[in-house]
């Protein structure tokens, strides 16, 4: 019950069911007692109408005037026959209060209550008003309070024709105190009735909040281990619903953090291994030119043939740190999407064959043979020499630096797709996927000088001339590079 939803929901739907309930109730009770009052005044203008109807039958042109010197009741007695009969009995007939009067408001007749002493005061309310409407030929209401019910009642009037002259009014007096008693037990029963859903609905919305707080609770308890930095943690919830696609998010989310952290993980570790690597890289270089200049500043080095052994091993030095910086700053260029590289027509092949003579040197010296074939002279794409250039010649050298000595080396150029395979050492299925991400370099014998950023080069110059680069290999089998060229100008 603590849970805010839960009471929301608890709160909007009794009052929602308690305004349902005021209106439903509401237009309950009028529309009840308007119809009842209807149906009440049809069967007492149907009984009027049909007792009028037989008075006129019955009188066969008789008077109901009382005749001069006789009381009501002696009035009455002096009717005779089948009309007097039916008069006496006229309050049994009509199953109410009846009288008949004339235009002045004069009782002519009241019925088996005739012994009772009657004034106009105790004729129903607005009797004037409903005589005065049938003696003009309608039969008409009147509803309010009766003084002589001491009640709600209900009166109608209808004319009594004889000879076609209307020569009486014929007025009912009905109590609704029956239709106020059925409204206050239809009230009482519907009161009822919605004290129960009331309580029904207040089980079923605690039951429908639980429902649907709970599954939210579970979110809120995954989002608060996310913010925590548990990205594996999952909601577990499986619904067909808007709750259910949330929390598929939430857990899709929590997959991709999850991939995330471990992929910043994994680049934490390269860029640690490449700080080591280029620390290592740099200090190297560094101590050797400062120990050599120390030398030479301090004359522990005089002997000129030694002076020039120095000289050239700082010169070697200094190309291997020029090397590395200009690494760095080339990937940094390739990797900025602002640096403009020169793009220009040229022949591939030229290019290719420019990169194997540069790599033979190296070759040689590892007793390496690079054998070249192609099925064509002229490949025409466009791109930048220079940087093709050195695209080839990293894989290539790659190539000579992980292969067995006395082995060959296949660069192959077919179609629109340029194969380097050696028959080398061969890369793991653990560090295939990774060879071409900054910072990474394989563990072996052959590797220690790298610093992990040449193949990363190479992919940036194939991705700038929308070449796809990618590597198949076996250990100890050796490794194939692919270029597939997108783009062919020829």
């Amino acid at each position: 019950m603590k849970n805010k939803i839960s009471i929301k929901l608890i709160v909007y739907f009794s009052a929602a069911l308690i305004a349902f309930s005021i209106i439903i109730g509401s237009l309950f009770m009028i529309l009840f007692k308007n119809n009842a009052v209807e149906i009440h005044k049809k069967d007492l203008e149907k009984r009027a109408l049909t007792i009028a109807g037989t008075i006129s039958e019955l009188m066969d042109g008789s008077s109901l005037n009382f005749r001069p010197g006789m009381g009501r009741q002696g009035g009455m007695m002096g009717i005779q026959g089948g009309l007097g009969s039916y008069i006496r009995n006229l309050d049994d007939i009509a199953m109410a209060d009846a009288w008949i009067v004339d235009e002045e408001l004069n009782l002519l007749i009241m019925g088996s209550m005739s012994h009772m002493q009657y004034n106009y005061a105790d004729l129903p309310q607005d009797a004037d008003i409903v005589v005065k409407k049938v003696f003009e030929g309608e039969t008409t209401f009147s509803q309010g309070f009766s003084k002589l019910l001491k009640t709600p009642a209900l009166t109608v009037g209808t004319p009594i024709i004889s000879d076609g002259q209307i020569i009486g009014a014929l007025l009912i007096h009905s109590p609704i105190q029956g239709i106020n008693d059925a409204m206050s037990e239809g009230f009482r029963i519907l009161f009822i009735s919605i004290l129960t859903a009331f309580v029904l609905s207040v089980i079923l919305s605690v039951l429908l909040a639980l429902t649907f707080t709970k599954p939210l609770k579970k979110m809120k308890d995954t989002a608060a281990l996310l913010a925590g930095g548990n990205y594996k943690v999952k909601t577990g919830i499986e619904q067909d619903d808007e709750i259910g696609d949330l929390a598929q998010t939430m857990d899709i989310l929590s997959l991709r953090l999850h991939e995330a952290e471990e992929e910043r993980k994994k680049v934490q570790k390269q860029r640690q291994d490449f700080i080591t690597n280029i620390s290592h890289e740099l200090r190297t270089p560094v101590t050797v030119i400062r120990g050599s200049l120390e030398a030479l500043s301090d004359g522990v080095v005089t002997e000129p043939d030694k002076v020039e052994e120095y000289h050239k091993q700082m010169l070697k030095e200094s190309k291997s740190l020029e090397r590395l910086v200009n690494d760095l700053l080339e990937l940094s260029r390739l990797q900025n999407t602002d640096f403009k590289i020169e793009m220009q027509e040229l022949n591939i092949c030229d290019v290719l064959k420019d990169s194997i003579r540069s790599a033979s040197n190296l070759a040689r010296e590892k007793n390496i043979n690079i054998k070249y074939s192609s099925d064509k002279d002229i490949l025409l794409i466009k791109g930048d020499y220079g940087r093709l250039r050195q695209m080839f010649l990293t894989v290539i050298d790659n190539a000579v630096k992980f292969s067995y000595e006395n082995k060959n080396i296949y660069i192959t150029l077919k179609g629109e797709q340029i194969i380097i395979r050696d028959e080398g050492i061969g890369i793991s299925e653990e560090d295939l996927p990774n060879i071409f991400e900054r910072y990474y370099r394989i563990k072996s014998d052959e590797n220690k000088t790298g610093t992990g950023l040449g193949l990363t080069i190479a992919k940036q110059i194939a991705l700038r001339h929308n070449i796809e680069l990618f590597a198949e290999s076996k250990l100890n089998e050796g490794t194939s590079f692919v270029f597939l060229i997108r783009e062919n100008f020829e």
